[in-house]
């Protein structure tokens, strides 16, 4: 049986690092938040300690320029780069999604050792055909070695990142996410507003290859609303309790 994936997101220092590793979390997501601060030394010193502990990292670059990409992935050497897009926006429709697949032909290209992942959007339950799903996956699935589902937010709604899909703690369409798990011929993290409470479920509904949370593992500020870049380690801990659970039985 193939061991389930869980992942976490967004992991910038190396203790944290260390602490959802023991856990037995199995990818370490980090974020480089700004083109302008792309060299830190603190997330090197987080992808070292990721490296000597036996987990693998990602990292999601929130720029897409493809030199400043390069530049990124040669410094930081990541085992994941995790690429995310808001590909339905108007800036990355039609000619925008083919530079993106250019992009990732590039990465292939120059760093044949580390692995694409690319976050394919799905819309909430009720709006999922607003999203072309299943067209982008086909879209980018030869330039990819894993994808990641999440939530785009449609309408008028703006996304948490501007350009960018992810971070809503809100579920995407499960039965689409499932749609497309049967479609891909590589492996797809299930993410999107997952939780200790629901990551159970979700595996049983979608049977992704793995899972992912962000937002809804993070802590709690006084305001009642998640602290981005701090995780709730008891929260953690009991998301990949649970997701063990659920690939026992799927298993």
């Amino acid at each position: 049986m193939t061991p389930m994936i869980t992942q976490i997101y967004e992991i910038q220092t190396p203790a944290e690092a260390k602490a959802v590793i023991g856990l037995g979390v199995d990818h370490v997501g980090t974020v480089l938040v700004t083109p302008e601060n792309w060299k830190v030394a603190e997330i090197s010193d987080t992808r070292r300690v990721v490296r000597e502990l036996g987990a693998l990292s990602s990292l999601i670059p929130l720029f897409s320029k493809p030199d400043l990409v390069y530049k990124v992935i040669d410094h930081y050497r990541p085992d994941i780069v995790h690429l995310c897009e808001h590909l339905t926006s108007d800036e990355h429709a039609a000619n925008g999604c083919m530079a993106l697949v250019e992009l990732q032909k590039g990465i292939r290209t120059r760093f044949p050792a580390v692995r694409i992942m690319r976050s394919i959007p799905i819309a909430p339950t009720g709006r999922e055909r607003q999203v072309p799903t299943l067209e982008l996956a086909d879209l980018f699935e030869p330039v990819s070695d894993l994808f990641l589902t999440d939530t785009l937010l449609v309408a008028s709604e703006p996304q948490p990142v501007t350009g960018f899909v992810g971070i809503t703690g809100e579920t995407c369409d499960w039965p689409m996410a499932a749609q497309l798990v049967q479609q891909s011929r590589i492996p797809v993290i299930l993410a999107g507003g997952l939780s200790p409470e629901n990551v159970y479920a979700g595996i049983l509904a979608v049977g992704s290859a793995g899972v992912d949370s962000c937002t809804l593992t993070n802590a709690i500020a006084a305001n009642g609303k998640p602290v981005r870049f701090k995780k709730d380690l008891q929260r953690v801990g009991q998301f990949v309790e649970q997701a063990r659970r659920a690939w026992q039985v799927a298993g």
